[in-house]
């Protein structure tokens, strides 16, 4: 498949129709369709064949997207393609790559999950991949418009996702909550895009800032940049705009939540960035001050709120919204420095946060039972690699070393330090603080209480081999950092 794509690119080159910048959305694409036409031709109660094409169509895009990497140092591989809609650079490239690797676990999750809660159904994959289309296209879109439909294929998979498990009430009622709310949103960012081109004449973002930069009285490109804002803020969760996010998280399917609470904030984050850090870099003195009450807000709030929560589900949610503000905190830097910073956090919260919702899906028996903290009281006693594994990735989260979340914490802070936020640092580490109580709360249960529960935890070797990926990964990137800023550091300047 990668070598026809391939072929079709080098024959419409010279058109300039260069579908190669597209490749791992082409495949994703053609694998759920072929996904759904299989199983409406073949119908079967064993989803085990589904779930390992759309793991191969997923090994494809990301062996397509490491070629993409090789192939873009080239002088004439630069830029944009297919009429400056798609960017080509390794910005793009490497969140491809991160969101992959959440979908590829989160295939293997869901299968554990909907095999054993008797809810499987064909067209969960389909959706799957279709999400992680749309989260893939958005990293590299080079205009606005097609910003918009990549926002809109990924929420209205996540909406038909969140609401797929049909025996549980609060499901349909996250579904319809999530949808409701992400309609709004979506009215907000379209807005925005009508204003921004109101305000340049175009919907291009690399254009966009060539001629933003240009005006002398951008009010209406300022117009632009906080409707635009509003639409990202509400998709990374930041405070006001997080309502969605416990309900939905507590509501879905523990697989479907593993996978959303990464992939979307991985794919709303790198939108972010290209479009406030490209198309408005000229007016950062102005978006900055307001970024910087978004993070300062965002973290407190998520992290005072997380600390009442009984669900751990919804603990996971608020946690999330606490991190949606520290990744704020590299946002409000600006600049290679905090896009560099951003990159790895993303990526180390990408591999902690599905390493963690895939231990409660594991400890939740035959669906959504077992979610109550309490539940965790003697873990290490019942499975000591599932209390280990949760351990890592709980201390990663608190931003504990030699962890990925502490390495990650470190850049964003240096980042705005540098950028001369000090008071938002040191609102960060005061929120840290705070988010470290309900974190080793539940450490504690684990390992100092004596279980509460009987039902014992069934064995899944192949659940358990994917959640070994995030380990080694939250460890490898909090000992050998270097590893990954390396390529960052290329990624971080592609995208200017």
């Amino acid at each position: 498949m990668i070598a026809l794509l391939a072929q079709v690119t080098a024959a419409t080159r010279p058109s300039g129709l260069v579908f190669r910048t597209i490749g791992p959305e082409l495949i994703l694409v053609g694998t759920a369709i072929a996904l759904l036409l299989l199983d409406a031709l073949t119908p079967r109660e064993d989803q085990r064949p589904l779930a390992l094409l759309s793991l191969a169509g997923i090994a494809a895009a990301a062996a397509y997207s490491v070629y993409l990497w090789t192939w873009l140092p080239g002088a004439g591989h630069r830029g944009t393609y297919l009429g400056h809609m798609v960017a080509a650079d390794k910005f793009a490239v490497f969140l491809r790559l991160v969101l992959l690797a959440v979908a590829a676990i989160g295939v293997i999750l869901s299968y554990h999950y909907l095999d054993r809660a008797n809810e499987a159904r064909g067209e969960y994959y389909p959706l799957l991949l279709f999400a992680t289309a749309g989260m893939t296209l958005i990293v590299s879109a080079a205009d606005l418009v097609v910003v918009f439909l990549a926002l809109e294929i990924l929420s209205l998979a996540l909406y038909l996702l969140t609401g797929f498990s049909f025996r549980r009430l609060a499901s349909s009622e996250a579904s319809m909550k999530y949808f409701l709310l992400g309609a709004f949103s979506s009215a907000f960012f379209l807005y925005g895009i009508a204003l921004a081109y109101g305000a340049t004449g175009t919907t291009n973002i690399p254009a966009i800032g060539l001629r933003v930069a240009g005006q002398t009285e951008p009010a209406l490109a300022l117009a632009a940049v906080g409707l635009l804002g509003v639409g990202f803020a509400f998709k990374v969760a930041a405070v006001p705009f997080h309502m969605w996010t416990p309900d939905a998280y507590q509501g879905a399917p523990t697989c479907v939540t593993a996978f959303m609470s990464a992939g979307t904030k991985v794919a709303a984050f790198g939108a972010f960035l290209r479009v406030f850090n490209v198309g408005f870099q000229a007016l950062a003195k102005d978006w900055q001050p307001v970024v910087w009450g978004l993070a300062a807000a965002t973290m407190l709030v998520g992290s005072v709120i997380a600390i009442a929560q009984s669900d751990v589900k919804r603990m996971l949610a608020y946690s999330s919204i606490a991190h949606a503000g520290f990744i704020l905190v590299g946002v409000t830097a600006a600049g290679p420095k905090g896009i560099q910073a951003v990159l790895f956090y993303l990526a180390a919260y990408a591999t902690m946060i599905v390493g963690a919702f895939g231990v409660v899906m594991l400890v939740s028996v035959r669906g959504e039972q077992n979610l109550a903290l309490s539940s965790y009281a003697g873990l290490a006693r019942r499975n000591p690699f599932l209390a280990g594994a949760l351990t890592l990735f709980l201390l990663s989260l608190a931003g504990i070393p030699p962890t990925a979340g502490f390495i990650a914490k470190v850049a964003v802070f240096s980042a705005a330090a540098q950028a001369g936020y000090w008071p938002l640092v040191l609102i960060a580490v005061i929120a840290s603080v705070i988010a470290a109580f309900f974190y080793l709360r539940v450490i504690v249960l684990m390992y100092m209480q004596d279980p509460t529960e009987t039902v014992p935890i069934e064995p899944d070797p192949v659940s358990r081999i994917a959640l070994l990926a995030p380990v080694l990964l939250t460890l490898l990137f909090g000992v050998l950092p270097g590893l990954l800023f390396a390529p960052l550091r290329q990624a971080s300047f592609s995208v200017f």
